[in-house]
């Protein structure tokens, strides 16, 4: 890898101007294309200091040994360029928009003398319209077996085309009247064309003026006596009106926009896009990318809107609107570029209320699903989890994968109501039924409570260890190793098993409990502790375990801003690739921890915040308290009444009433701690 002091430019000779720069490697292969508002500040901050730097694009800078640039005029200019170039040279180091399945769309081949009409995935062409995606491509064809009904365009291939005409005589379709024949001469390709552009009005959102208009001359036709003719138009009719309840109606006033939603962690992210024309959802896309550096939801944005819209898709894949969920930092010019693309004004905006927020906030939820689902498959591939843990063992210099992982975290606000959760993976998987609680008290800041917690987990553990003997009991001449651990103390149980009889499950290596026969509390020990931290976490835990005499149990610390490994006593992180199975492992029990511990922090801050000063009235329980405050309303009219008003409550006496009045009297609200 190269220094990247070697290649940096001088500041001087970078302009200040917008423009696209690209980082090239050895072989002066593109690796990465950017735009920036102001080239000088932009560059720089890619030859700062490379631990502050993202883990992808401190590979990328190391990975790169040359850079240029090009300066332009406006940022939309720079945009255009940015978009071409990343079309031109695909560069590995940018954010790729793969489709994660192939989309079918319907499309018109309005190019041809007779346009055909047929499903279509891929690469779209030229002089093809498209209409879509949709999720199944069954959907397209019963929605097309209707609407054939109304407009009898072609539908066969070339070759099929072709021999009905050398033949004389049209396909099944051409008999039952679902097409209208042009092969043989049956209308002319003006007549046929005007049948296929009725189509593309109809499915381009035109859908009211047509079926208005079939009820118009089906009118004329009863009218005229015509009563075959207003029987099949009545039919037409009834077969649009069924097509158009295929496509779920979401706004009334004939919207013409895409609603883009995000879900990310700090590797990868989900989107999904709803396309909705005419106030109906059209289709619907989806993607996971992976995040080359770190981005906002607002550079996610940017790189959709670029990557997605324009060069072969075509005008008419742009909509008027496009509702996202946080608008970029270039969004101005963003909007500048889309509405060249379309040929007419695009509004990027983040809507705030009503029915197309409501819309945003359901794809935003479906983005979310895609996202777990996506993990779900990786974390339920046996193949998978072993070479994550192959991986770790690998990088932590383990001699074995380690089979159970512990993974600690601390949660507080400014000091109070200090909590911490320990989350267990087994074979790569959670395993809930250990999961475990700890309330803290005494703890100054993060690293005197992760110390606190692993004293407690590991001296219980010691002392279960001495208490029953090193290799436990035997049952049968083997070893007896129920599942997991029970709560004591301060430490509150998890979740509930993650299914039937787990909990009661034999494992070989636990301690047991001579008189019981049931697991002793903590007595399992990991293989792995992981911390939510860097350095500092990982020397206090260190220091925990060193104290306790606790020497064969490997453990790190994640640091989440970069995703680096720490060791005890070392001075630099260890660096997993970002395809690393260990990496995502690591990180998915690491975000576990967070989710245990922050969920129990909430439960007891909203517990205390909804203590009354009546709790602390000596004899007064919760049928007085409630009688109470029903007939006075709240504490606060409470505190302004007498003595003799109070007594006034059934059950409650003179001493009561003055007990009451002193507690509220003493008592002040207390503030609201921020998140």
């Amino acid at each position: 890898m190269a220094d990247p002091s070697s290649y940096r430019p001088a500041s001087g000779t970078i302009p200040e101007s917008p423009g696209v720069y690209r980082f090239r490697d050895g072989t002066g292969r593109v690796i990465y294309v950017g735009k920036a508002r102001n080239l000088r500040n932009r560059l720089n901050s890619y030859f700062a200091d490379p631990v502050n730097l993202h883990q992808r694009t401190r590979q990328m800078v190391f990975t790169a040994e040359s850079v240029d640039w090009i300066s332009v005029a406006t940022e939309v200019e720079a945009l255009q360029q940015e978009f071409t170039e990343i079309k031109q040279y695909d560069p590995r180091f940018n954010v790729r928009y793969r489709d994660d399945k192939s989309y079918p769309y319907l499309a018109v081949t309005v190019a041809e003398e007779f346009p055909r009409l047929q499903v279509m995935r891929g690469s779209k062409r030229k002089g093809v319209r498209y209409f879509g995606p949709y999720s199944h491509a069954w959907a397209i064809r019963e929605t097309l077996d209707l609407l054939l009904r109304v407009f009898p365009a072609r539908t066969c291939s070339s070759g099929v085309f072709k021999r009905a005409g050398q033949v004389g005589r049209p396909c099944l379709l051409g008999y039952i009247d679902k097409c209208s024949a042009p092969c043989v001469g049956s209308v002319s390709a003006e007549e046929h064309r005007a049948i296929v552009d009725g189509f593309c009005d109809f499915m381009g959102g035109r859908t009211d003026v047509m079926v208005r208009r079939l009820e118009r001359e089906m009118a004329d036709a009863s009218a005229a006596l015509e009563f075959e003719r207003a029987a099949r138009l009545r039919d037409d009719v009834a077969a649009l009106r069924r097509a158009m309840e295929k496509q779920t109606v979401v706004f009334g006033d004939g919207t013409d926009a895409d609603v883009v939603a995000f879900a990310d962690d700090p590797l990868e992210a989900a989107v999904q896009v709803f396309h909705v024309r005419d106030g109906r959802i059209r289709g619907q896309r989806g993607w996971v990318v992976e995040k080359t550096e770190e981005l906002t939801i607002g550079d996610l944005v940017h790189h959709f809107c670029t990557q997605v819209y324009g060069g072969e898709q075509g005008e008419a894949d742009v909509p008027r609107e496009l509702l996202v969920p946080e608008l970029p930092a270039d969004a101005e010019a963003l909007a500048d570029w889309l509405s060249d693309h379309r040929g007419s004004r695009v509004t990027l905006r983040v809507p705030q209320r009503g029915d197309k927020r409501a819309l945003l906030e359901t794809v935003a939820r479906n983005a979310t699903d895609a996202l777990a689902r996506h993990k779900l498959k990786r974390a339920g591939d046996l193949t998978t989890r072993s070479k994550a843990l192959d991986e770790i063992a690998e990088t932590l210099g383990l001699q074995t994968a380690p089979l159970r992982i512990e993974c600690y975290d601390i949660s507080q606000i400014q000091g109070t109501d200090v909590v911490a959760s320990m989350v267990v993976f087994e074979d790569g998987l959670p395993r809930k039924s250990e999961y475990r609680r700890f309330i803290i008290r005494g703890a100054t800041d993060d690293l005197s409570a992760m110390s606190e917690v692993l004293r407690r987990r590991f001296a219980r553990y010691l002392d279960a260890r001495a208490e029953t003997g090193e290799a436990g009991v035997e049952s049968a001449g083997e070893p007896v190793a129920p599942a997991g651990p029970a709560s004591t103390g301060t430490a509150s149980t998890g979740p509930a098993s993650t299914g039937p009889g787990v909990a009661d499950e034999p494992r070989v290596g636990t301690l047991v409990d001579p008189t019981t026969g049931r697991p002793r509390r903590f007595a399992y020990p990991p293989q792995l502790v992981v911390v939510d931290g860097g350095a500092p976490q990982v020397a206090a835990a260190a220091q925990a375990l060193a104290e306790l005499g606790v020497d064969d149990v490997a453990l790190c610390g994640l640091a989440k801003r970069l995703e680096e490994v720490w060791l005890p006593d070392d001075d630099f992180p260890a660096i997993l690739p970002r395809t690393s199975e260990g990496l995502y492992l690591l990180q998915r029990v690491r975000d576990e921890a967070h989710r245990f511990a922050i969920t129990f922090h909430r439960q007891r801050r909203s517990r205390r915040m909804t203590e009354s000063a009546l709790d602390r009235v000596p004899g007064l329980g919760e049928v007085r308290r409630t009688a109470l405050l029903r007939h006075f309303g709240s504490l606060k009219r409470l505190s302004a009444a007498s003595v003799e008003e109070i007594t006034e409550v059934p059950g409650v006496g003179k001493r009561t009433a003055e007990a009451i009045l002193a507690a509220l009297g003493d008592s002040t609200e207390p503030d609201e701690p921020r998140t």
